[in-house]
């Protein structure tokens, strides 16, 4: 079969197969404009736009039958109206890759990830994800896909790469906030597929996994969420039938490494100078910001998220009713918040209050207006408040909802009021991660005095 020919019937293939990364399909040329053709292909391509041109006159499409000029192996095709457009557009952009210019063919992911091509195809009945930086890298690796003999045909097992790119694209990816699949395709690129993107899933053994931890640098937490998605994928796996068992969950495996580094409060003294100093930050956003983060147990997302709307200022209430993350580490996503605790009404410090000026359109966001600010706005927005106020570390907003949800429960002893305030679905996760004790060792000694009365 003529090459391009191959290359435009996987093309028709990708379009058809692959929902998540269907091609959005531009500048299709009219039936009756001439296309650049060249060899065999040209007879096939005479009697698609023939096809096309009776297309208005027919009821139901008819196949292409094979001439004398056609080359043996093309076979038949049925093609319809909507079909041959689509075929000798393929073929047209098949023949002219390096003239071809980015916006005629663009994927999904093209459109978010600029010069960036992913598509999905079977070869054999095997999945396989192509990634490409041009139309012309992922023809080449198209045709030599098409063209290499398949090992994993030959030997029945599947290859690691393909099986986990699936397994994302398809089961993972979908089902998943987004902040949290940038994390699984961070283990995947930077860890999984480098140790064992060359072997087998059948081959994989819990040496393998071991001698990869081993060779991890970084902390504890790092190498736990690489098992994470490594024991999903082979779970999958073992699902499918390709493995007996995990190799991932054997008792063997040993994870070490530097603890992470936990979340500080910031002093009682330094939230005192915050305060006292809010006034001295120039810009509205900012102050508005700074009094909001530093006042509240609030994350910075719901920080974000918050609209006019969602604030009554009669009875002094912030609702939580959305969330702005960036899962690529610029571009704003609007969501849900966390979990369903995280959507929750908290009280609206008095000290807020007066710093909460020039207010926009009930649907505007607080902080941004008609569109929510960027992860570079942010952290510049962080380092302005900083330099006006002349503070002395970093303004850092997980410390924030730390210190305040640490001396709410300091000052009631209450955990569920504290749980609540956090908006978190249980009193362990608010002990465990952000209530931090205040008081010194020390007093633990005059307290035990206390308790049996041995100071009177």
């Amino acid at each position: 079969m003529h090459p391009s020919l191959q290359i435009i019937l996987w093309e028709m293939n990708a379009i058809k197969s692959a929902e998540t990364t269907a091609l959005e399909v531009k500048n299709i040329p009219d039936a009756t404009q001439n296309v650049r053709i060249d060899g065999h292909v040209n007879t096939l391509a005479s009697l698609l736009l023939s096809q096309l041109a009776n297309s208005d006159r027919q009821e139901e499409a008819e196949p292409v039958k094979e001439t004398q000029n056609m080359p043996r192996d093309a076979g038949s095709l049925t093609v319809d109206k909507e079909n041959a457009a689509m075929i000798s557009w393929l073929l047209n952009r098949a023949l002219n890759l390096d003239k071809r210019t980015e916006t005629d063919c663009m994927s999904v992911e093209e459109n978010n990830m600029a010069c960036k091509i992913r598509r999905f195809i079977i070869i054999n009945g095997n999945q396989r994800w192509i990634s490409a930086s041009s139309e012309q890298e992922y023809a080449e690796k198209l045709a030599a896909l098409f063209q290499s003999p398949d090992p994993e045909a030959d030997s029945g097992k599947h290859n690691f790469k393909s099986y986990a790119e699936n397994w994302f694209e398809l089961y993972s990816k979908p089902n998943i906030a987004s902040v949290t699949g940038s994390t699984y395709r961070r283990q995947l690129t930077r860890y999984l597929i480098p140790a064992f993107g060359n072997k087998n899933i059948e081959d994989i053994t819990t040496d393998d996994i071991q001698r990869m931890f081993n060779g991890m640098s970084g902390a504890k937490t790092t190498k736990d969420k690489a098992r994470v998605v490594l024991n999903m994928i082979l779970d999958a796996a073992v699902d499918d039938g390709y493995l007996i068992r995990n190799p991932a969950k054997s008792k063997r495996i040993s994870i070490s490494g530097r603890p992470s580094k936990c979340t500080e409060c910031y002093s009682v003294e330094q939230m005192n100078y915050i305060y006292r100093h809010i006034d001295q930050v120039r810009n509205t956003t900012d102050r508005m910001y700074i009094a909001l983060q530093s006042l509240h147990p609030l994350r910075l997302e719901e920080v974000l998220g918050l609209q006019w709307q969602d604030i009554d200022f009669e009875q002094q209430a912030l609702h939580i009713c959305r969330a702005v993350t960036h899962p690529d580490r610029n571009r704003p996503e609007i969501k849900e918040p966390k979990t369903a605790a995280s959507k929750r009404t908290i009280g609206l410090s008095s000290a807020a209050l007066a710093y909460l000026t020039d207010r926009g359109k009930p649907t505007d966001f607080v902080l941004g207006g008609a569109k929510p600010l960027s992860y570079m706005q942010v952290r510049q927005m962080c380092a302005r408040v900083q330099a006006d106020m002349g503070f002395d570390e970093k303004i850092t907003p997980i410390r924030f909802r730390t210190t305040v949800l640490t001396d709410i429960y300091a000052n009631t002893r209450d955990i569920k009021l504290a749980q609540a305030a956090a908006g978190h679905t249980t009193a362990a996760m608010t002990l465990k991660h952000y209530v931090k004790n205040r008081d010194s060792v020390i007093r633990s000694a005059s307290v035990i005095d206390q308790a049996y009365a041995l100071n009177s």
